[in-house]
């Protein structure tokens, strides 16, 4: 059967993820020590003993959640589960990459950790920007919306589902979108609390910084299938996926697109490595049938291999 595991993005974190990973496998312990290590952050000490505070902070959140979904999926591997494809959503792509045999692991930390600090410097950076969730109006209503309104300074940044998208703009922007939006329809649109305007050109200065950034980084051809959050589709070259992870940052999150992909492929079943059901949620809204299986503990992956 196989098996096409999923990693969530930012959002998916709290404090004292990925706790009984850490405590049950030493491979897990090294794994921690070698990304404190390439980020110089105590990660141990941030996941497990620090504030809500700290760990929302976009440079400090991207580095903590790859580093536990690479824990969940090593103990998908410690109990005999083998995958055959991966997706991730938004920052969940740079495990997904780790699992495909793109990049190894402390090389992946590293430049995730740059990647964070380039996209909050970005959002200090626009003088206001933000992410709102809209729900209960399909994407193409919202940039009808958009279009209509002559709004051109917000963008649909992550197509979750037919009902739930997010937007991204300046302060300005969602301040005149969001009338605009709920005369379309949209049930509510409700404010994020991040640090900046993701997956919209506002990121443009840490899309620029990245790209120099990995200039001289090689990304391996996938060894496992690999779906694109900027295509919505199947990627197989090492240099398409090197490329992508730069355009990802100032690009929305197409994953209504890469879930057809994924049920298109034949798979029996699906892992969601990380905290949360984030991903379960957007799957269930689709109405596929395959069956999709949490993987944020240690009991929830040894249920899957029983």
């Amino acid at each position: 059967m196989k098996t096409c595991i999923l990693f969530p993005g930012q959002g998916a974190q709290a404090i004292g993820m990925g706790k009984d990973f850490f405590e049950t496998s030493a491979a897990v312990r090294a794994l921690f020590e070698e990304a404190s290590d390439a980020s110089k952050i105590d990660l141990k000490a941030l996941i497990f003993d620090g504030t809500e505070e700290e760990l929302k902070q976009t440079r400090n959140t991207q580095v903590a959640l790859a580093l536990v979904e690479c824990a969940a999926s090593l103990c998908v591997r410690e109990h005999g589960i083998e995958t055959h494809g991966a997706a991730g959503f938004s920052l969940g792509e740079w495990p997904a990459l780790v699992e495909v045999g793109a990049l190894p692991f402390g090389l992946m930390i590293r430049l995730v950790a740059e990647r964070g600090r380039l996209m909050d410097e970005a959002g200090r950076r626009s003088g206001g920007s933000t992410m709102a969730a809209v729900m209960n109006l399909e994407p193409a209503k919202i940039e009808a919306a958009l279009a209509a309104a002559g709004i051109n300074d917000v963008w649909v940044a992550n197509y979750n589902s037919p009902a739930q998208a997010v937007i991204s703009g300046t302060e300005a922007g969602m301040d005149k979108a969001e009338p605009a939006i709920k005369e379309a329809g949209a049930k509510r649109v409700i404010r994020l609390k991040v640090s900046g305007a993701f997956h919209s050109p506002i990121m443009r200065y840490a899309y620029d910084g990245f790209k120099e950034f990995i200039s001289d980084v090689a990304f391996a051809d996938p060894v496992k299938e690999f779906y694109s959050n900027v295509t919505g589709g199947r990627v197989a070259s090492g240099a398409e996926l090197k490329r992508l992870a730069a355009e990802q940052i100032v690009s929305p999150v197409r994953w209504m697109d890469e879930e057809a992909a994924i049920a298109a492929a034949g798979y029996g079943q699906l892992l969601e490595a990380g905290p949360g059901s984030v991903l379960a949620g957007l799957w269930k809204s689709v109405g596929s049938e395959i069956p999709f299986r949490s993987c944020s503990t240690v009991d929830a992956v040894a249920s899957i291999s029983l």
